[in-house]
């Protein structure tokens, strides 16, 4: 028999499995070779060793500028903003016990998007301000889903209906604040609402990077109530579980995630549908496993953004064109499984 080793630290015990940790160290390995491949690739390509110089400074100035100051930032952002919705995504498909209960799917990034739009168009604010709009509107949206859904105690599948609900709502709230902008204001907003990782810069790493420091400490706090919270409220309680606290903890980390990848690279779909999903299979594991999943966002945001930059040239395609055509496709084949299983 195999044993299982476990880590303790303080009050905290985990018990690491191997084939998890095993994918874990490859799902890292994969981010850092597709960040190394998004910045050699390209219409100036590099070789690698031409691009481990520029990072570290010693390239030509082309290299520099080109790997340095417009590839890196852009490729940083994509895998971060991947981290922070394959995460947000476990979050609520462990607090649903559902695979469709991510937070595009029952709308709390179309009311992060809300949020964004009410500042970018009707307030003009910039990127401090639109991030906060994000958040604020993401928060609103859940406080609202979760009160709707809350008719003796939160259901997981009426959360997700209401949301769902909410989320096409939301989607006529957006589409009329555009079509009342202005006509430049109402082109940006549009192309924004795609999702995208274009242009980014070294702000943009700092903000989804700061968001992400605080939901993963947050997490480490919170693994052990998710695991329980999978089980039925009345079993999960009788091991000792706050349920409804737990709830509001973890739907507020989730929406904090995810309101930020949407501050900063738009509602880009089906990335927290789908990370969570894959990395379970991978792992083979019951449960959150929110590393995995947040390090199979990354790989998944990345290889659509090189994807969306490379296959369609001379011309880019917004990553969030590519995930929507992926991510749509994944969920009608989830739709009919869960439908299969009398789930849906």
């Amino acid at each position: 028999m195999i044993s299982v080793p476990v880590v303790t630290a303080g009050p905290w015990s985990v018990r690491l499995r191997h084939r998890a940790v095993l994918v874990t160290v490859l799902l890292l390995l994969a981010v850092a070779a597709l960040i190394v491949v998004s910045l050699a690739a390209g219409a100036n390509s590099f070789p690698i060793p031409r691009v481990i110089d520029a990072i570290l400074g010693n390239g030509s100035p082309a290299e520099k500028l080109i790997v340095a100051e417009l590839r890196l930032p852009r490729a940083v952002t994509a895998a971060l903003v991947g981290m922070a919705l394959g995460i947000s995504g476990a979050i609520f498909q462990s607090l649903t016990r559902n695979p469709l209960g991510s937070p595009d799917v029952v709308g709390f990034t179309t009311g992060a998007s809300t949020g964004a739009l009410v500042v970018l168009l009707m307030l003009h604010g910039g990127l401090a301000l639109t991030s906060f709009g994000a958040v604020a509107g993401g928060a609103i949206t859940a406080a609202a889903v979760l009160l709707l859904s809350a008719r003796h105690g939160v259901a997981p599948l009426r959360l997700v209906l209401v949301g769902i609900g909410a989320a096409a709502m939301l989607n006529a709230l957006n589409s009329l604040l555009i079509v009342r902008a202005q006509v430049y204001d109402a082109q940006s907003a549009s192309v924004w609402l795609v999702g995208n990782v274009v242009g980014r810069d070294w702000s943009d790493v700092r903000l989804i990077g700061g968001i992400l420091i605080v939901g993963l400490v947050a997490c480490i706090a919170l693994w052990r109530p998710l695991t329980l919270s999978e089980f039925s409220d009345e079993r999960s309680t009788s091991l000792g579980l706050a349920v409804g606290r737990t709830r509001l903890i973890a739907v507020a980390i989730g929406v904090l995630l995810a309101s930020g990848a949407v501050a900063v690279a738009g509602p880009i779909q089906f990335i927290a549908l789908t990370a969570p999903q894959v990395a379970r299979r991978l792992t083979g594991s019951e449960g959150a496993n929110l590393t995995a999943s947040g390090l199979t966002g990354a790989v998944l945001l990345l290889i659509a953004d090189l994807a969306a930059r490379e296959a369609f040239q001379p011309r880019q395609l917004p990553v969030g064109v590519l995930t929507g055509i992926v991510g749509g496709a994944y969920l009608a084949w989830l739709l009919g499984r869960e439908w299969r299983k009398g789930r849906a």
